[in-house]
């Protein structure tokens, strides 16, 4: 019987501690291939390589695993993956473990959750792991033990179709779980801010920072209320960002 192909990458780079520990996981179930971004690439959301070429580069980083680093974002990772680079289509993408959440409207910006979103898009089920640390130090252990758990039941049931998964862990140890929440993603956004410095040589830059803003602090099905109160979140995702309830409003304005 041929064994599950899964193929794995992430947005924080191919030399993370994230994507090692989630490749340590993934052999347990299947035949694994990383192709994963040769620098960080956290933040770049679901862009795609245009203007530049790609390469890829093979790495022996993780044993005997087939791995790839790539030039390009997560996005391009996977669709070189599933388009070039493999000889079947994997049947399952999974994306991590990234160093810091994607929970609440982080989503949007994630290059690890845009990984796992392609690969819904590819009718590939999907997976995205988040770890709420970013320290470079940041411990998998715990992490790990869930992510074999998910990945069992993704590949013994399925998604449905063009449906990825948004995992999040909240920064604890095992005993400290809660338990594992299915949930919706949480009305939220970040208040920014531009800390002005300046370089040496005197010219003026610009460093994003913020605070997250909870717009429903009083729900408790949304993936931050289950973070908060030490659960697992497991939100699903897709790429359809039509606003359905509003469709019925548009069409009683007078637009000609």
């Amino acid at each position: 019987m041929t064994k599950p192909l899964i193929l794995v990458t992430n947005d924080d780079g191919i030399t993370s501690p994230g994507i090692k520990a989630l490749v340590e996981v993934a052999q347990e179930f299947g035949e694994v291939v990383v192709v994963a971004p040769d620098k960080a690439q956290s933040g770049m959301g679901h862009a795609i390589t245009l203007e530049d070429t790609l390469r890829k580069k093979s790495v022996n980083l993780f044993g005997d695993i087939e791995a790839y680093s790539c030039t390009g974002t997560p996005v391009d990772c996977v669709k070189l993956a599933v388009n070039v680079f493999l000889d079947r289509n994997p049947d399952l993408i999974i994306s991590g473990i990234n160093h810091g959440s994607n929970a609440s409207v982080n989503v949007i910006y994630s290059g690890t959750m845009s990984a796992a979103v392609e690969g819904a898009m590819e009718h590939i089920p999907s997976i995205g792991f988040s770890l709420l640390d970013h320290s470079i130090d940041a411990n998998f252990e715990t992490s790990k033990k869930y992510v074999a758990i998910v990945i069992k039941s993704t590949l013994d049931n399925g998604l449905p179709e063009g449906v990825c998964l948004n995992v999040n862990f909240p920064k604890l140890g095992e005993a400290e779980i809660a338990g594992i929440k299915i949930c919706r993603q949480c009305n939220g956004n970040w208040t920014e801010e531009f800390d002005a410095r300046k370089a040496p040589s005197g010219k003026e830059y610009y460093w994003l920072t913020g605070v997250f803003m909870n717009y429903e602090p009083e729900a408790t099905d949304t993936d931050i209320w289950a973070l908060d109160n030490g659960f697992i979140s497991i939100v699903p995702v897709h790429s359809d960002m039509t606003a359905y309830n509003t469709i019925d409003t548009l069409k009683n304005w007078k637009l000609g």
